[in-house]
């Protein structure tokens, strides 16, 4: 019972993140297809979907074809209540409902002014007032839900749920332009960046090199603001600690070093995602303990 998930680019894609934590974060099965947000090929990689023309887009097992992330998550809900993607208690289920909504369909200024890209913290960018506006906002709807529902987890409803999918997204603009926001707010974003999956989508986008890069600003950086990642780096010579991919399970051909070990894995995309940040792939982290 296996879903297909189309998705954009990782490291610039905010939609596509917001689809693919839905099945991440809540253990749903998925094999996951890259459209060509960037090669001109999206309209055809998405022919087969239609009405859909946009990523995220997802097919159930049966092949129905869902578009826009608010059916997604809607349509994921309702065929797996076990999995819990929206909070139990009704009270704070509606509110979560509400805000995933409002994300869906509004903070155009943020939207429009913050593309998200993953690569690194923008210093100097000067907020617009309209984009304060939508900042002032967002600390407003994530301070009330975290006051009222937050108490057991550093999720916006205490334990992740969809509304934290919606706003994945947002944490990653305050922090790739440093936006000015408050401490309860600050803290959730924090909690964004640390989160183990989000940092497996950054370390896998981190593969693919762009020119010129897309959404880029004449401005300083520094680099990105998440928790700094494992030392880890690919190697051409060595012996392997393990015979077969942690990933994939096939025969290795790649290698990396991380604390003085060699390991290996079966192509140079599982390599250099873990390069990118170990820490991130448990599946890594179980050879190297």
């Amino acid at each position: 019972m296996t879903y297909t998930l189309y998705i954009g680019d990782r490291t610039f894609s905010s939609w596509s993140l917001r689809g693919w934590l839905m099945f991440e974060k809540f253990d749903l099965p998925v094999r996951v297809k890259m459209v060509g947000l960037y090669t001109g090929t999206m309209a055809r990689d998405l022919a087969d979907l239609a009405p859909a023309r946009l990523v995220p887009a997802m097919t159930t097992p049966e092949g129905i074809v869902v578009g826009e992330t608010l059916a997604m998550g809607e349509t994921l809900a309702e065929r797996h209540p076990e999995a819990g993607l929206w909070p139990a208690d009704p009270a704070a289920r509606a509110l979560a409902r509400w805000m995933a909504a409002e994300m869906h369909a509004g903070f155009g200024a943020l939207r429009g002014d913050c593309p998200m890209q993953l690569l690194h913290q923008y210093q100097g960018f000067a907020p617009s007032e309209a984009v304060l506006k939508d900042l002032a906002r967002l600390e407003e709807l994530w301070t009330l839900a975290r006051s009222r529902h937050g108490g057991d987890g550093p999720w916006l409803f205490g334990q992740y749920s969809l509304a934290d999918v919606f706003f994945a997204p947002v944490a990653a603009r305050i922090a790739g332009y440093a936006l000015p926001v408050g401490p309860v707010a600050q803290a959730y974003v924090a909690a964004h960046l640390a989160d183990p999956a989000f940092r497996r989508w950054r370390a896998e986008g981190l593969t693919v090199s762009y020119d010129p890069v897309p959404y880029a600003m004449d401005l300083p950086t520094t680099p990105w603001p998440g928790p700094t990642p494992r030392l880890a780096r690919a190697v051409s010579e060595g012996v392997a600690e393990n015979a077969t991919c942690p990933y994939s399970g096939r025969p290795v051909t790649d290698l990396i070093e991380v604390d003085g070990r060699i390991f290996g894995f079966c192509n140079p995309g599982c390599r250099d995602k873990t390069v990118n940040d170990p820490e991130a792939f448990p599946k890594f982290m179980a050879l190297l303990a």
